[in-house]
Protein backbone atom coordinates (compact mmCIF):
# COMPACT_ATOMS: atom_id res chain seq x y z
CA UNK A 1 0.00 0.00 0.00
CA UNK A 2 0.88 3.49 -0.67
CA UNK A 3 1.66 6.57 0.96
CA UNK A 4 -1.48 9.06 0.96
CA UNK A 5 -1.39 11.87 -1.49
CA UNK A 6 -2.14 15.54 -1.56
CA UNK A 7 -2.84 17.39 -5.27
CA UNK A 8 -2.08 21.06 -4.49
CA UNK A 9 -3.35 23.12 -7.23
CA UNK A 10 -3.16 26.98 -7.04
CA UNK A 11 -1.32 29.35 -9.47
CA UNK A 12 0.75 31.34 -7.26
CA UNK A 13 3.68 29.66 -5.69
CA UNK A 14 3.35 31.30 -2.18
CA UNK A 15 -0.07 29.68 -1.89
CA UNK A 16 1.57 26.16 -2.50
CA UNK A 17 4.05 26.65 0.32
CA UNK A 18 1.82 27.84 2.56
CA UNK A 19 -0.35 24.62 1.78
CA UNK A 20 2.81 22.50 2.44
CA UNK A 21 3.53 24.11 5.43
CA UNK A 22 -0.12 23.55 6.97
CA UNK A 23 -0.32 19.69 6.00
CA UNK A 24 3.13 19.20 7.35
CA UNK A 25 2.72 16.42 9.83
CA UNK A 26 0.18 14.99 8.56
CA UNK A 27 0.56 11.33 6.88
CA UNK A 28 0.30 12.38 3.34
CA UNK A 29 2.84 13.34 0.85
CA UNK A 30 2.21 16.65 -1.09
CA UNK A 31 2.17 17.14 -4.74
CA UNK A 32 2.33 21.14 -5.75
CA UNK A 33 0.99 22.16 -8.90
CA UNK A 34 0.49 25.77 -10.46
CA UNK A 35 -2.13 25.04 -13.22
CA UNK A 36 -5.09 23.11 -14.00
CA UNK A 37 -3.42 21.38 -16.82
CA UNK A 38 -0.73 20.33 -14.49
CA UNK A 39 -3.31 19.14 -12.01
CA UNK A 40 -5.23 17.07 -15.09
CA UNK A 41 -1.63 15.60 -16.12
CA UNK A 42 -0.68 14.90 -12.40
CA UNK A 43 -4.01 12.78 -12.34
CA UNK A 44 -2.79 10.62 -15.27
CA UNK A 45 0.35 8.93 -13.28
CA UNK A 46 -0.62 9.21 -9.83
CA UNK A 47 -3.74 8.58 -7.39
CA UNK A 48 -4.20 11.31 -4.58
CA UNK A 49 -6.44 11.57 -1.68
CA UNK A 50 -7.74 14.74 -1.79
CA UNK A 51 -7.02 17.39 -4.01
CA UNK A 52 -7.01 21.32 -2.67
CA UNK A 53 -7.42 23.70 -5.99
CA UNK A 54 -8.00 27.20 -5.79
CA UNK A 55 -11.05 28.33 -7.45
CA UNK A 56 -9.63 31.39 -9.52
CA UNK A 57 -6.09 30.58 -11.36
CA UNK A 58 -5.84 31.99 -15.64
CA UNK A 59 -6.27 29.80 -18.38
CA UNK A 60 -8.21 27.30 -16.84
CA UNK A 61 -9.84 27.57 -13.65
CA UNK A 62 -10.28 25.61 -10.91
CA UNK A 63 -14.19 25.05 -11.26
CA UNK A 64 -13.28 23.83 -15.27
CA UNK A 65 -10.50 21.94 -13.68
CA UNK A 66 -12.46 20.08 -11.29
CA UNK A 67 -14.93 19.12 -13.98
CA UNK A 68 -12.41 17.72 -16.32
CA UNK A 69 -11.47 15.60 -13.69
CA UNK A 70 -14.75 14.40 -12.55
CA UNK A 71 -15.33 13.20 -16.10
CA UNK A 72 -12.67 11.01 -15.65
CA UNK A 73 -13.01 7.03 -14.30
CA UNK A 74 -10.01 7.05 -12.36
CA UNK A 75 -10.59 10.71 -10.86
CA UNK A 76 -14.01 11.02 -10.04
CA UNK A 77 -14.49 9.76 -6.56
CA UNK A 78 -11.19 11.75 -5.58
CA UNK A 79 -12.79 14.45 -2.75
CA UNK A 80 -11.99 17.88 -3.66
CA UNK A 81 -11.73 20.93 -1.50
CA UNK A 82 -12.02 24.28 -3.28
CA UNK A 83 -10.17 27.34 -2.09
CA UNK A 84 -10.64 31.08 -3.04
CA UNK A 85 -9.65 34.29 -2.08
CA UNK A 86 -12.55 35.70 -3.53
CA UNK A 87 -15.25 37.22 -0.87
CA UNK A 88 -17.92 34.66 0.21
CA UNK A 89 -19.91 34.87 -2.91
CA UNK A 90 -22.64 32.12 -2.28
CA UNK A 91 -22.76 32.09 -6.18
CA UNK A 92 -18.80 30.73 -6.53
CA UNK A 93 -19.62 28.52 -3.65
CA UNK A 94 -22.60 26.46 -5.41
CA UNK A 95 -21.04 26.79 -8.46
CA UNK A 96 -17.84 24.89 -6.94
CA UNK A 97 -20.18 22.21 -5.32
CA UNK A 98 -22.12 21.81 -8.96
CA UNK A 99 -18.63 20.64 -10.62
CA UNK A 100 -18.21 18.23 -7.62
CA UNK A 101 -16.73 19.76 -4.62
CA UNK A 102 -16.98 18.18 -0.88
CA UNK A 103 -16.20 21.72 0.58
CA UNK A 104 -15.70 25.11 -0.24
CA UNK A 105 -13.04 27.31 1.75
CA UNK A 106 -12.39 31.24 1.59
CA UNK A 107 -9.23 32.67 2.51
CA UNK A 108 -8.54 33.62 4.98
CA UNK A 109 -9.25 30.17 6.20
CA UNK A 110 -8.21 28.58 9.97
CA UNK A 111 -5.52 26.46 9.39
CA UNK A 112 -6.30 23.59 11.81
CA UNK A 113 -9.77 23.30 9.88
CA UNK A 114 -8.00 22.81 6.59
CA UNK A 115 -5.74 20.14 8.06
CA UNK A 116 -8.71 18.70 9.91
CA UNK A 117 -10.43 17.87 6.67
CA UNK A 118 -7.46 16.75 4.66
CA UNK A 119 -6.80 14.25 8.04
CA UNK A 120 -10.50 12.95 7.20
CA UNK A 121 -9.81 12.17 3.48
CA UNK A 122 -6.20 10.53 4.07
CA UNK A 123 -8.02 8.50 6.79
CA UNK A 124 -10.76 7.33 4.25
CA UNK A 125 -7.93 7.29 1.87
CA UNK A 126 -6.20 4.45 3.89
CA UNK A 127 -9.07 2.63 4.84
CA UNK A 128 -9.97 2.28 0.93
CA UNK A 129 -6.23 0.74 0.49
CA UNK A 130 -6.46 -1.51 3.20
CA UNK A 131 -10.17 -2.74 2.18
CA UNK A 132 -8.97 -3.35 -1.05
CA UNK A 133 -5.85 -5.31 0.20
CA UNK A 134 -7.88 -7.63 2.56
CA UNK A 135 -10.68 -8.14 -0.55
CA UNK A 136 -8.00 -9.13 -2.70
CA UNK A 137 -6.65 -11.76 -0.11
CA UNK A 138 -10.26 -13.41 0.23
CA UNK A 139 -10.50 -13.42 -3.42
CA UNK A 140 -7.39 -15.54 -3.68
CA UNK A 141 -8.55 -17.66 -1.03
CA UNK A 142 -11.44 -18.28 -2.80
CA UNK A 143 -9.93 -19.59 -5.62
CA UNK A 144 -7.58 -21.63 -3.96
CA UNK A 145 -10.76 -23.14 -1.68
CA UNK A 146 -12.32 -23.49 -5.62
CA UNK A 147 -9.20 -25.54 -6.46
CA UNK A 148 -9.18 -27.54 -3.61
CA UNK A 149 -12.93 -28.45 -3.63
CA UNK A 150 -12.29 -29.60 -7.54
CA UNK A 151 -9.78 -31.45 -6.68
CA UNK A 152 -11.68 -33.16 -3.43
CA UNK A 153 -14.59 -34.01 -5.80
CA UNK A 154 -12.41 -35.52 -8.22
CA UNK A 155 -10.63 -37.74 -6.26
CA UNK A 156 -13.48 -38.47 -4.25
CA UNK A 157 -15.34 -39.91 -7.87
CA UNK A 158 -12.17 -41.22 -8.33
CA UNK A 159 -12.25 -43.44 -5.16
CA UNK A 160 -15.36 -44.78 -5.92
CA UNK A 161 -14.48 -45.93 -9.44
CA UNK A 162 -13.23 -49.33 -9.78
CA UNK A 163 -10.08 -48.72 -11.42
CA UNK A 164 -7.43 -50.35 -9.74
CA UNK A 165 -4.99 -47.19 -10.19
CA UNK A 166 -7.64 -44.76 -8.90
CA UNK A 167 -6.50 -44.65 -5.54
CA UNK A 168 -3.28 -43.55 -6.69
CA UNK A 169 -4.45 -41.22 -9.25
CA UNK A 170 -6.67 -39.92 -6.19
CA UNK A 171 -3.80 -38.80 -3.84
CA UNK A 172 -1.59 -37.41 -6.30
CA UNK A 173 -4.80 -35.14 -6.75
CA UNK A 174 -5.26 -34.00 -3.51
CA UNK A 175 -1.63 -33.63 -3.24
CA UNK A 176 -1.17 -31.37 -6.13
CA UNK A 177 -4.00 -29.57 -4.80
CA UNK A 178 -2.89 -29.34 -1.00
CA UNK A 179 0.35 -27.80 -2.07
CA UNK A 180 -0.13 -26.00 -5.58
Amino acid sequence: MGVAKALLVDDRRDNLVALEAILQGLPVHTVAVESGEAALKQLLVDDFAVILLDAQMPDMDGFETASHIKRRERTRHVPIIFLTAADRDAQLALRGYSVGAVDYLTKPFDPWVLRAKVSVFVDLWIKTQQLQAQSEVVREREAQWRVLTEAVDEATALLRSTDPDARDRAVTLLEQARWG
